[in-house]
């Protein structure tokens, strides 16, 4: 196999991801939503902070103050808009704790490992920088392929 064929773990302009289920259930946080479980720190790394970035993102809603997860699923999630907006607050406060946890408590690559780009056994998501945005896409044809069914799924699932 060739080098390009070859990502490090460690190499920061990848995120690389198993394919699993939480371990807790999740409404609000759409990182829950996700079967793309993270195998790196740098994946870790990347999530905890597009997450941050999320709840750092505020909006006027009834009279509060309330983070993008919270907007998001008002908007687009038909059981989060029956709910009181208290409860739709404390509840992703919950999903935000819980899935910390969950990060925490993964089982992850060692930094010194690599694995195949167009292997079957990870995810694989190429990182570019655009402005002050780091946007991801498939690196190899499994990745996008998965990708694809899963935003159906998302979307079926909150539709």
């Amino acid at each position: 196999m060739a080098d390009d064929d070859i990502i490090k773990v460690d190499d920061i302009n990848y995120a690389i991801y198993k394919i699993g289920e939480w371990k807790n259930d999740y409404e609000i946080n759409q990182i829950g939503l996700s079967r793309e479980i993270p195998v790196t720190e740098n994946t870790v790394f990347h999530v905890k902070f597009s997450m941050d970035e999320i709840r750092n993102t505020k909006f006027d809603m009834s009279d509060k103050q309330v983070n993008g997860f919270v907007a998001i699923a008002e908007q687009l999630n038909p059981k989060i808009q029956e709910m009181d907006l208290e409860e739709v607050i404390e509840l992703e406060e919950m999903e935000y704790q819980n899935i910390l946890k969950e990060l925490d408590d993964l089982e992850l690559l060692g930094s010194d490992e690599t694995v195949p780009i167009d292997g079957e056994d990870y995810l694989i998501y190429k990182l570019e920088k655009e402005h002050h945005l780091t946007k991801s896409f498939p690196a190899n044809e499994f990745t996008r392929q998965f990708y694809i069914s899963e935003l159906k799924r998302i979307k079926e699932a909150l539709g």
